[in-house]
């Protein structure tokens, strides 16, 4: 792997000439504001050339191994021939059709046969638009306004719905914000007082199954997973998910599962298979089509029929309607990628890398004497690392020196996801580099991390200013 230490004499410069026409071009840089230079250490490379299974090289030629994945966007690697393939067979079929065309029947049907809660479906090119969607369906069916979010899951869109719950307010029409409650996740009295507090006047409950943060709090069955996933626990009737289901049945609201990230990670049948819970609404993204353009919000027929238009009388809905939601390719791409994942057990093979990487972290960290300073959390399909400063609070500051020194080893981390291409050789790369990282880590703590940090550090996405 590359070493960013020593690089071309000429790369400076380049990269500075390389951020500024992004951000000529492009407001914040990139299209997405977790790809932006603030969310990343200042010798990161600003643009990336290309990608191959594990693997990224910056337009120098440097060589990282990924733990990105196109933020979560890739479960099988970067540029997977068969899911290439596929997409180019749909491209050739014309990619998108005057009406429906029989690859999006296929997928419609493949993904209703994959996900237990899913009995019809529609397709979008992004997570916004079918979180959205999703809030449309509850408040249609309902006839309520409400839906309630927990405060501790980072992001379901861009619509001011959502994005007004957080410091970002410019832009932001308050009316629509005011019909969006926040609750604390695994605090059921929390959601409780919700719907004290608006009785029949909540249409929903979205939030993510699970993210490093799991509904078990510190169930001891969760060291067995996934061998003994919680459905299969003899406690998994008083998990948080199980304690919503019965709360929104009894008030007469919807369930909606996010599962932009857990959907094809935790189980080809998404988190809710794997513990037992069954939404009246799911949302899937990312990790479905292996980094195609392609989302889709799935439900029970009696709920998602409110945008059909073969109800004779009935009044309409007026759902997701977009050009780019039957196109073809990413369709093909997601027939593909989901026979790998079942055939294979794509998620099988997360959760094995998952652990053994965590294990292997923790005992890197160990060694340093660090235990307490950086800290793998969750379970090994959804790891989060924390880092703490001196004093033992989270630090962005120590965040933004791991991710450096990971990079000058040929790692990205910026968080932890990882792929059916990670396999041993990238676990040994991934710890040789966490060593020489968390030696300078070590001695941040003792000599100050502005002295071993180079630019700026790392800023939160949700800010109200730059």
């Amino acid at each position: 792997m590359a070493d960013l230490d020593p690089k071309p004499s000429n790369a400076d410069a380049d990269f500075a000439q390389l951020r500024a026409r992004l951000h000529k071009a492009i407001p914040g840089g990139a299209h997405t504001y977790s790809r932006g230079d603030d969310q990343f250490p200042a010798i990161a490379p600003p643009l990336l050339e290309r990608g191959q299974g594990a693997y990224v090289w910056d337009t120098h030629g440097n060589k990282f191994l990924d733990y990105g994945m196109a933020l979560r966007a890739i479960t099988l690697g970067y540029a997977d021939p068969r899911v290439n393939a596929a997409a180019i067979a749909e491209i050739e079929k014309g990619v998108n059709l005057t009406r429906a065309s029989m690859t999006e029947l296929k997928a419609a049907e493949l993904i209703c046969d994959t996900i237990d809660s899913a009995e019809m479906v529609k397709f979008g090119k992004n997570g916004s638009n079918v979180t959205t969607a999703a809030v449309k369906i509850a408040r249609a069916y309902t006839g309520r306004r409400y839906v309630c979010i927990p405060r501790q899951h980072p992001f379901f869109s861009f619509d001011d719905w959502f994005i007004g719950t957080t410091a970002l307010q410019r832009g932001v029409d308050a009316p629509q914000v005011a019909s969006t409650l926040v609750f604390d996740y695994n605090d059921i009295g929390s959601l409780e007082a919700l719907f004290a507090a608006h009785p029949g006047e909540i249409a929903a409950v979205m939030l993510e199954p699970a993210t490093h943060i799991t509904p078990c709090g510190t169930c001891a069955g969760a060291e067995q997973w996934p061998t003994t996933p919680c459905s299969a626990c003899p406690n998994t009737q008083g998990n948080f998910l199980q304690q919503v289901r019965a709360l929104t049945t009894k008030e007469g609201a919807l369930m909606i599962f996010d599962e932009m990230i857990t959907g094809f990670r935790w189980h080809l049948k998404g988190a809710q298979h794997f513990f037992g819970v069954t939404p009246d609404l799911s949302t899937f993204g990312k990790a479905m089509a292996n980094g195609f353009s392609l989302a889709a919000v799935t439900g029970r027929r009696e709920v998602m029929q409110v945008g059909s238009i073969d109800v004779p009388g009935m009044e309409r809905t007026f759902l997701l309607s977009t050009t780019h939601g039957g196109e073809m390719p990413a369709l093909g791409a997601f027939i593909e990628a989901t026979r790998i994942n079942k055939d294979e057990d794509v998620a099988g093979h997360l959760w094995a890398y998952g652990n053994k990487l965590r294990a292997g972290m923790r005992d890197v960290a160990a060694r340093h004497g660090l235990a307490d300073h950086f800290v793998l959390e969750g379970p090994g399909v959804a790891l989060n690392y924390i880092t703490r400063g001196a004093d033992g609070a989270p630090s962005m500051p120590m965040r933004t020196l791991f991710s450096q020194e990971m990079l000058k080893r040929g790692v990205m981390m910026p968080w932890i996801s990882f792929a059916q291409a990670h396999g041993e050789t990238e676990l040994a790369l991934t710890l040789e580099a966490l060593d020489g990282a968390l030696g300078v880590y070590k001695q941040a703590l003792d000599g100050g991390v502005e002295h071993f940090l180079t630019g700026p550090a790392i800023k939160p996405v949700f800010r109200s200013h730059n």
